[in-house]
């Protein structure tokens, strides 16, 4: 079974997400902002062993603390989509605009793209590439569980901003009502920020993209 447990993190109050196999106690930890020793003692209170870093995109309160994480632990960046490189590449300078602790440059592991899977332990997850945020924004889609980590793509009663740099209104809606909307109305997504909510509540009541 694939269980999971959202924490809040950084200034911007990010929903970093701890996501495990209960058969092997293996875990992924889904975009590290930042206060990796709040994340690590939830790690250790759980009796888990993390052995991945999974990135939905890289702005700085998602991605801010996965250098220095996968340097002391030797963990694998998995993640984002290769049309974040350039956000990567100004995580340094981001720190610093928004006050957030240095960000260690990294390169990840492997890249995403849409259709790959991710695994940890036993359980299998499927990727979404959903641009409009960023262009390499992805999803992370457990159908086991009807749960979709969703980044800053989708929140409940909004949508995510797409005046950053080589942000896109319209990719952002076709991605949310062509990649998110067919994983099913009951799938409980887990935002970026704030509440959880359902791909149905949404469509019946988002101001962005309701009755889409």
């Amino acid at each position: 079974m694939l269980h999971y447990l959202t924490i809040p993190v950084t200034p911007f109050q990010q929903n970093c997400s701890l996501v495990w196999c209960d058969a092997t106690r293996q875990a992924a930890v889904i975009d590290p902002g930042g206060d990796l020793d709040v994340l690590l003692a939830e790690v250790r209170r759980l009796d888990l062993t993390l052995s991945q870093i999974w990135l939905t995109h890289a702005h700085i309160d998602h991605a801010g603390g996965t250098g220095e994480l996968a340097a002391r632990l030797s963990l694998p960046i998995v993640g984002p989509h290769p049309g974040d490189q350039f956000w990567i590449d100004g995580l340094p300078q981001q720190s610093a605009m928004f006050g957030f602790p240095p960000a260690q440059h990294f390169t990840p592991t492997r890249w995403l793209h849409d259709g790959d899977t991710v695994q940890i332990g036993h359980e299998t997850l499927n990727v979404r590439h959903c641009p409009g945020h960023t262009p390499g924004h992805v999803v992370f889609h457990a159908p086991q569980i009807d749960r979709a980590f969703v980044g800053d793509v989708l929140f409940a009663g909004s949508i995510g901003r797409t005046d950053f740099p080589q942000g896109n209104h319209q990719q952002l809606i076709d991605s949310i009502t062509q990649r998110l909307w067919p994983m099913g109305d009951q799938t409980v997504f887990i935002p970026g920020h704030g509440p959880e909510s359902t791909f149905g509540r949404e469509r019946r009541t988002n101001p962005y993209v309701g009755n889409s």
